[in-house]
């Protein structure tokens, strides 16, 4: 008898994607195997005209998948590991960590070459408070406005002027066929990522050991060490997804290096370290990153 797997995820083109690529990859790795997928509208997808800082952080992309979770609608959800709170509710984990994409933040304009080459006073559209504190820091002259909405809506928003550029992640336009879009991959040194940018990761209840099984062969050791190690940080510093948190974890033959930020909202005043340590100790590098930046002040920003 054929056995079926239900995918919760959001409505966006992305996110269709990204649960579709997981139903492909799980259908190929175990005969007989029915994917199905179960698209959601999410909180965060009805509230478009407030950042999300305003309205309660990126929780709101989640709670609905895990509310199919809880009532037997949907076996799993997949997530752009970038949009997950810090802290998942009891009874629920990270049962996979498929292979990292790029990492980077990405720079788009219509008329623009890079951020350098952004005239003074230009606008440019994000949501995120990681990137809005980053922008700030490195270019104050520039006005930034709040552009919500899916990568296709961002994107529609840019051509029709409503801002001279805006910053998105590599990972995602790749995703959908857009690389084209990319004016400049920005370097970390430029614009630390957010944690777990580039990973698409999959969520299921820790009492399903069916399910656990079956997503067993999508996870990739290494991307699993880097996504510990920035999770680690961000609990560290006790960060809600409303913070100007950013991390990235990059692995060595043995090492793991990982750069960490946090800042205040207005890119005035930002805390910035990297440490290196044995890879084995993924989780416990994070913390330690994350309590040198409190040592140094940052905690009275969060």
């Amino acid at each position: 008898m054929a056995v079926t797997v239900r995918i919760a995820t959001r409505r966006s083109r992305l996110a269709l994607w990204q649960a579709g690529h997981v139903a492909t990859r799980l259908a190929a790795l175990h005969a007989g195997l029915v994917v199905s997928l179960v698209p959601v509208v999410t909180e965060g997808d009805r509230i478009l005209d407030r950042s999300l800082a305003a309205v309660g952080g990126k929780g709101l992309f989640i709670k609905e998948l895990e509310l199919a979770m809880r009532e037997g609608v949907a076996d799993l959800a997949v997530h752009s590991m970038k949009d997950l709170p810090g802290h998942l509710p009891p009874g629920f984990m990270i049962a996979a960590a498929l292979e990292r994409g790029d990492p980077r933040d990405a720079f788009v304009s219509t008329r623009h070459d890079s951020l350098a080459a952004l005239p003074r006073g230009a606008r440019v559209g994000t949501s995120s408070p990681r990137r809005e504190c980053q922008l700030r820091h490195r270019r104050p002259d520039l006005e930034i406005v709040v552009m919500r909405g899916n990568v296709d809506t961002r994107l529609g928003k840019l051509d029709r002027g409503d801002c001279d550029a805006t910053v998105l992640a590599a990972a995602g336009l790749e995703r959908l066929g857009l690389e084209a879009r990319i004016r400049r991959r920005l370097s970390p040194q430029e614009m630390l990522p957010a944690v777990g940018q580039g990973i698409i990761g999959i969520e299921c209840s820790s009492d399903r050991p069916d399910i656990l099984e079956l997503l067993r062969p999508l996870e990739h050791a290494d991307t699993r060490i880097a996504l510990d190690a920035e999770r680690a940080f961000s609990a560290g510093l006790g960060a809600s997804c409303r913070s100007p948190i950013a991390a990235h974890a990059t692995l060595g033959d043995s090492s793991l290096r990982l750069a960490g930020l946090d800042g205040s909202a207005d890119g005035a005043t930002i805390f910035a370290d990297e440490i290196s340590r044995p890879a084995a100790d993924a989780a416990r590098i994070g913390s330690e990153l994350a309590a040198h930046l409190v040592a140094a002040g940052a905690s009275r920003l969060l």
